[in-house]
């Protein structure tokens, strides 16, 4: 099974391993964070953002649709304890999108697996090993 590693560097930064790839991520500033690296909220939302351009993206690709200016933008709100985000709006910007071809780029914008697994999440096994 695929995974994710996540090491405590120092205070509250950690490394995190994914594949061939790792990243650092802080935590905010109410747990003790110092604004060193994107937050796990964050990392959610971009994971959400950047999966949507890219979507689209492969979309006109294949459709034959230039893609130069895309530009995707996540607005979201927080709860009201703000440890929670809700109400997300993902806006699609394609200057050069066809009239014709709007309905098809929303649904490639909404076939992202980031927002699948977000929809059908059904819990997390917590084990100590």
């Amino acid at each position: 099974m695929p995974s994710v590693n996540i090491v405590k560097k120092e205070d509250m930064l950690f490394e995190t391993k994914v594949g061939n790839h790792s990243l650092e991520i802080d935590v905010p500033d109410t747990m003790g964070g110092k604004d060193r690296a994107m937050t796990p909220p964050q990392l959610l939302l971009v994971a959400m953002a950047s999966c949507t351009a890219a979507f689209v993206a492969e979309y006109c690709k294949t459709a034959g649709i230039d893609s130069k200016d895309l530009k995707v933008t996540l607005n979201f709100e927080k709860t009201e304890n703000q440890t929670m985000l809700t109400n997300f709006k993902m806006n699609v910007s394609l200057p050069n999108l066809p009239e014709n071809k709007k309905q098809a780029v929303l649904r490639a914008a909404s076939a992202c697996p980031v927002h699948d697994s977000i929809k059908n999440f059904k819990g997390i096994d917590f084990v100590l090993v």
